[in-house]
């Protein structure tokens, strides 16, 4: 099932190695999320040990939650905000630089749209990109497939549906373009 997780095709989460990964995920978050707030160097070897790459002079403040940890990249100089979600079932990227507001939520995973499928618990991901230089403000949700360009600022509260370009100011449910920057 993992294969056809990264694949992006339909899984069952409840396969014994995604359960382990998941499992191995959830215990280096709560190690990060309960730690001493003050031991920056701890902070930073969980999440060195958890993610598929964090950055030089990035920070998180806890809480974070992760599916798997492993799917997601951070770049350089960039931070997340208190309650950071990451449904990381397909990879998410996020580049350098970037400004991550409280309680924002990366969505990857989606589940079928037909009754039979859905109720069986079959489900798939689409990878999201935040590319550098993005300022992401408090509750913004992005959602699955979506990539938002360089320089581009999300007002708080946002919900992203679909791509956004780079260099823009982008707001409301869903997101739309509200102007140039």
């Amino acid at each position: 099932m993992r294969e056809r997780m990264l694949a992006g095709d339909l899984y069952l989460a409840d396969d014994p190695d995604l359960i382990r990964e998941n499992a191995h995920a959830q215990r280096l978050t709560h190690a990060f999320n309960t730690g001493d707030p003050t031991d920056r160097e701890r902070a930073r070897e969980l999440l060195c040990e958890l993610l598929g790459g964090f950055g030089e002079n990035s920070a998180i403040r806890p809480p974070l939650h992760v599916d798997y940890g492993y799917q997601t990249t951070i770049g350089a100089r960039s931070f997340a905000n208190f309650g950071l979600v990451i449904l990381d079932v397909a990879t998410v990227t996020i580049g350098d630089d970037v400004q991550i507001g409280p309680y924002v939520q990366l969505l990857t995973a989606t589940h079928p749209l037909e009754p039979g499928p859905r109720r069986d618990k079959w489900e798939s991901a689409e990878p999201i990109v935040v590319s550098d230089n993005v300022w992401l403000g408090g509750g913004v949700i992005v959602c699955p497939g979506v990539t938002i360009g360089e320089n581009t600022a999300v007002a708080a509260g946002s919900v992203v549906t679909r791509d956004l370009p780079a260099g823009v100011l982008a707001a409301g449910t869903p997101a739309r373009v509200v102007r140039e920057l």
